[in-house]
């Protein structure tokens, strides 16, 4: 058998021809598309595993945000809760100083009115003592209520002796004012003239004298000058019998204090002292 040379050539050219244009336009296109594609899919990888990172950092974050959150939570309940019960301690608080003052209100109310009731009693009982007063004397005696007082008050004024006759004495004697003379009723001119004439020779002096009435001596006289003072009344006599209606009262009604007991005293004169009673306790006749 016969080898055509030029043929086993030719086709050996042709294969050559055949690798280097797989090679130039098949091959390395191909392997070039191949490392793109690695590359690509390397990059990608990469980006998964950065973005896995990123997830998991992300996660991490929210689980620390959230065990934040936790904690946050339970200091706010905290706070919540304590906040609630000084809130709750502030009204039970308010509620309890509320409650205590219209408490002491109401026994102020009560103690208030109580006192009205007795005052009203005790003008009441010394309205009925004044009058039960008069008309026995009245019927007991020979002469006036107005003169048979008048006649004690004389008397107390002469049993003044020692320092306390000086001390009116000079008090009388050197007022710039009138002595005030003060009773419970009108005295009539003869009266004034048994008092004027009273003083007159207990004192040796000329006494000047200003006469009022003054309904709160209940049935007395007083007599007033430079601070001193001189008087006969039964105002103590009613003040007991007010202590004594006051306690009847306390015993029927709730638990209150007993209003203080206060016995009207006049006024002193303009420019005058204070007045220092003499002797201003009441006695029999």
């Amino acid at each position: 058998m016969l080898i055509d040379w030029f043929t086993v050539a030719a086709q050996v050219l042709n294969f050559l021809i055949l690798v280097w244009l797989l090679k130039h336009f098949l091959y390395k296109p191909i392997v070039t598309a191949i490392d793109a594609r690695e590359k690509r899919i390397a990059a990608d990888l990469a980006d998964a595993d950065a973005k896995r990172t990123e997830a998991q950092k992300e996660r991490d974050e929210l689980a620390r945000k959230n065990v934040e959150l936790e904690q946050q939570r339970a200091t706010l309940l905290s706070q919540a809760t304590e906040e609630a019960k000084t809130e709750r301690q502030r009204l039970l608080d308010e509620a309890r100083t509320e409650v205590d003052s219209l408490r002491t209100k109401q026994h102020d109310a009560l103690r208030d009115e109580q006192q009205r009731l007795n005052q009203r009693i005790a003008r009441r009982t010394q309205d009925e003592v004044f009058a039960i007063t008069r008309k026995t004397l009245a019927d007991l005696a020979t002469t006036s209520l107005e003169e048979r007082l008048g006649e004690v008050f004389i008397r107390r004024l002469r049993e003044i002796d020692g320092k306390a006759k000086e001390g009116l004495g000079e008090a009388l004697k050197t007022s710039s004012d009138p002595a005030l003379v003060r009773s419970a009723f009108d005295l009539p001119a003869e009266q004034r003239a048994v008092i004027q004439n009273a003083l007159n020779e207990t004192f040796s002096a000329d006494i000047h004298l200003r006469f009022e009435t003054a309904a709160n001596l209940v049935c007395g006289i007083e007599l007033t000058t430079n601070g001193k003072k001189v008087a006969w009344s039964i105002t103590e006599y009613l003040a007991s019998l007010e202590k004594v209606v006051g306690s009847l009262l306390k015993e029927q009604a709730a638990p209150m204090p007993e209003p203080e007991k206060k016995v009207d005293q006049p006024k002193p004169a303009p420019g005058s002292a204070p007045n220092k009673e003499i002797n201003s306790e009441p006695k029999g006749q």
